[in-house]
């Protein structure tokens, strides 16, 4: 039960963090890429990581802290269903290098994000 518990808090907590950012963002900048789902997205591989990085201990298997960093907040403050929908739009509007920049942008540094944090972490421990 605190397992489920974790998961809709930290997912709760997490949604409503990508709505303030959502807010924030349109209303100070108004620009074609996608920054408010960028930010998210970006945010949420380093809260991920740095959970990774500084909580090891504290993300075994069963921890209950994991979910509701993990599986809860990141994963209701990220979106990779709206950020795959943005892109679609920027495709089907003729923005063509906005959209291939969201991939490319999203990906390499969402991934570098989680390889420098966790990654490094790991092979200091090996």
């Amino acid at each position: 039960m605190m397992n489920l518990l974790a998961v809709f808090i930290g997912g709760g907590l997490g949604s409503l963090a990508r709505y303030g950012v959502s807010t924030a963002m349109t209303t100070v900048i108004n620009s074609t890429l996608p920054l408010a789902t960028l930010i998210s997205n970006l945010a949420s591989c380093v809260i991920f990581g740095a959970g990774f990085y500084f909580f090891p201990e504290k993300m075994g298997e069963n921890s209950t802290f994991k979910l509701l960093v993990i599986t809860g907040f990141c994963g209701g403050f990220s979106t990779f269903s709206t950020f795959s929908f943005e892109t679609l739009e920027l495709f089907r509007n003729g923005n063509i290098f906005y959209a291939i920049a969201n991939i490319a942008i999203s990906i390499i540094t969402c991934s570098a994000i989680l390889y420098f944090l966790v990654s490094e972490k790991i092979l200091r421990e090996a």
